[in-house]
């Protein structure tokens, strides 16, 4: 798995090969270097994972042949994951077609297009002889399968950073390629190029300032993570589980808070199956939080304070619980409720429930939906005058913050500046408030794991200490929580949010 930085240009076939030694700091450029590389690329029968800018594709020749799995990862980067070659030309090895689930949806892979390479190499090197980035000098004959077969054949040039290089390199290679004629690509990859118009634009729903537009965007771009976030749980990253939650949470937010524009009673189901994929992933995240936090804790103690096989005890728990809710994150995405989950979300995105309020500006539509916000979480504050459980109350203020915050967000585009500074200060009320929850329920695990230990004879003291230490945390965390209500309470924003 490895991240890669490039920049494409096109160039016609009697151009001279270019020259980059002197441009930055490149100081030399190797001779070039031939190869055949010959690749054939697996997606949908429609499409789907060249829609969202992915490639997958077997490829032979050159120092790097296998399979590629290649994911957009921002503007000119994109995310490649290699496996070897295998014996099987025509099936997808199992552990990338796993990787793409959330755009295959389970669809068989087949060939969709071939496209052979002569390929002239050439490094860039540093006064001391590091390999900056590579030029690729490519002559390319590509076939595209289908109803009507499609051929092509162009030369491209290829700038790819390599050892963490400044990407500003890419800059002032373009600049130099332009002056010998070059231009940038006008498709981000090869494969784009040969499909040309046989990748469906995606369809614009409402105008732009309207309430139906900006709420149909905000919903692709979570959509969008994810699904991204999908192969970082897959490939275990670190976070992904979080930032997956956070995106079906913000989609279901969403489909609740404007529900002025979009129809209830069509995105309910919809609703319920994104609350019960953010619960079935909650146990990995809830690991992965507390964990973290336990053993800074444990670190944080005096040596002598830390009696018996605490670290020891905490490894061994955690792993139990990690192997566990890991099992049951990657159940979950393996099984037919989330493929089914992922269909409905992309017949929403297709085909929006839209009412008739979404053709309304955006502005003064979605500010009804910042007000019912904004009032859900003063209630909130307001039952903790008389909450006979605080804890439990202030994580009901947590949720209606999170709430306020995912709404005022996802209407951003709207307002601009008059509810940023007081959605800033609702997010930091739900992070405070988030650290708190987290004090509570390390609290209680704690105390769970001291009466274990104290029945295995062990010296239970640490976890006395931990107990007290997360109380007293907790109440710290209480108490700068009322200090940002107030806060809140002086920031500047529009009077209707107050109303």
């Amino acid at each position: 798995m490895s991240i890669e930085w490039e920049r494409k240009f096109e160039v016609t076939a009697d151009s001279p090969v270019p020259w980059l030694a002197k441009v930055g700091t490149v100081a030399e450029q190797s001779e070039p270097t031939e190869s055949q590389l010959d690749a054939t690329y697996f997606d949908t029968r429609d499409f789907r994972l060249a829609r969202a800018g992915i490639t997958l594709r077997r490829r032979t020749g050159g120092h790097d042949e296998g399979w590629h799995l290649k994911l957009p990862v921002a503007p000119e980067q994109r995310e490649e994951i290699h496996v070897p070659l295998g014996e099987n030309r025509t099936k997808v090895p199992s552990k990338l077609a796993r990787l793409v689930t959330a755009w295959s949806l389970g669809e068989k892979l087949v060939p969709i297009a071939h496209i052979a390479t002569v390929r002239f190499s050439s490094d860039l090197l540093d006064a001391e002889g590091k390999v900056l980035a590579t030029l690729a000098d490519d002559r390319v004959t590509a076939e595209a399968g289908g109803d009507t077969a499609r051929l092509d054949a162009w030369r491209e040039l290829e700038i790819e950073l390599v050892n963490g290089s400044d990407p500003r390199l890419l800059d002032g290679a373009e600049s130099a390629l332009r002056k010998l004629g070059a231009r940038p690509a006008k498709s981000s990859s090869k494969l784009a190029r040969v499909l040309g118009d046989r990748l469906p634009v995606p369809e614009q729903h409402g105008k732009k300032k309207s309430a139906g537009f900006v709420v149909g965007e905000h919903l692709r771009a979570q959509a969008e993570l994810l699904r991204t976030h999908d192969v970082g749980v897959r490939t275990g990253k670190d976070d992904a589980v979080h930032q997956m939650r956070v995106a079906s949470r913000r989609l279901r937010s969403a489909l609740s808070s404007f529900r002025r524009v979009l129809d209830r009673d069509a995105t309910a189901e919809l609703a319920g199956e994104l609350r019960w994929l953010g619960r079935k992933l909650a146990p990995a995240r809830d690991t992965e939080v507390l964990e973290q936090l336990l053993n800074e804790q444990v670190d944080a103690q005096p040596g002598e304070l830390v009696m018996g096989p605490v670290k020891a005890s905490l490894t061994a728990y955690f792993a139990r619980e990690e192997t566990n809710a890991g099992k049951k994150a990657l159940s979950t995405l393996d099984g037919p409720r989330y493929l089914a989950l992922l269909r409905s979300l992309d017949r929403l995105l297709a085909d929006p429930p839209l009412t008739g309020k979404a053709s309304r500006r955006a502005a003064p539509e979605l500010e009804k939906a910042l007000r019912r916000a904004s009032k859900r979480l003063r209630r909130a504050e307001k039952a903790l005058a008389s909450a006979t459980d605080r804890d439990a109350a202030l994580h009901e203020v947590r949720k209606k913050a999170k709430q306020a915050r995912y709404t005022g967000e996802a209407a951003a585009p709207a307002f601009g500046k008059r509810v940023e500074a007081w959605t800033k200060k609702v997010k930091e009320i739900q992070s405070t408030l988030g650290d708190h929850h987290d004090r509570i329920v390390a609290r209680e695990l704690v105390r769970q794991l001291g009466v274990q230990e104290h029945l295995l004879t062990h010296n239970a003291f640490t976890y006395g200490l931990l107990h007290r230490h997360n109380t007293a945390e907790a109440d710290r965390l209480d108490a700068a929580y009322r200090a940002q209500w107030t806060r809140l309470a002086s920031t500047s924003r529009p009077r209707w949010l107050t109303e």
